[in-house]
């Protein structure tokens, strides 16, 4: 008996994404109270592409992909030069402050929450970074991470 094995190929999807924040938000009206969900998302091709987005659903999986579409729309190019940034940049977003230096060959991401996930989907295997702001609202955090990110931009 002849068996036959049919091979399947995986498909990987072209920007891998994941979930920053999510929270639950309510509109009061007269009729009572609307709750609706926030999601923000980063999506990155672990190549040099990444982009954040942040929409609004009335369930959550509705919210993450309307936000998976908004990051797809907000990508930037990250220049990495051996694995690394080229140099030393700091960006400011409303409260949130970040600095992020270049990391030796070798050493990783050492940077905490949301600027390791940002730096994992762009595709920087060593930095190093600061959250120097005085605020911990993620989507501000990550905002002034991809404003930083921009700055490198030839």
């Amino acid at each position: 008996m002849n068996k036959t094995i049919s091979s399947t190929t995986e498909e990987r999807p072209e920007f891998e994404s994941k979930l920053l924040d999510l929270a639950r938000v309510t509109r009061v009206t007269a009729g009572g109270k609307r709750f609706s969900f926030r999601a923000v998302v980063v999506v990155g091709n672990r190549n040099g592409k990444v982009g954040v987005g942040v929409d609004k659903g009335s369930d959550v999986a509705l919210a993450i992909e309307k936000a998976v579409r908004q990051a797809k729309k907000n990508i930037i190019n990250v220049p990495i030069k051996d694995g690394t940034i080229p140099y030393a940049v700091d960006a400011k977003y409303c409260s949130a402050r970040i600095l992020l230096k270049p990391g030796l060959k070798g050493k990783g991401i050492v940077a905490g929450g949301v600027v390791r996930v940002i730096c994992e989907l762009a595709g920087i295997e060593n930095v190093s970074a600061k959250v120097i702001g005085r605020t911990k609202n993620k989507l501000n955090n990550a905002r002034a991470t991809i404003k930083a990110l921009k700055q490198l931009e030839i």
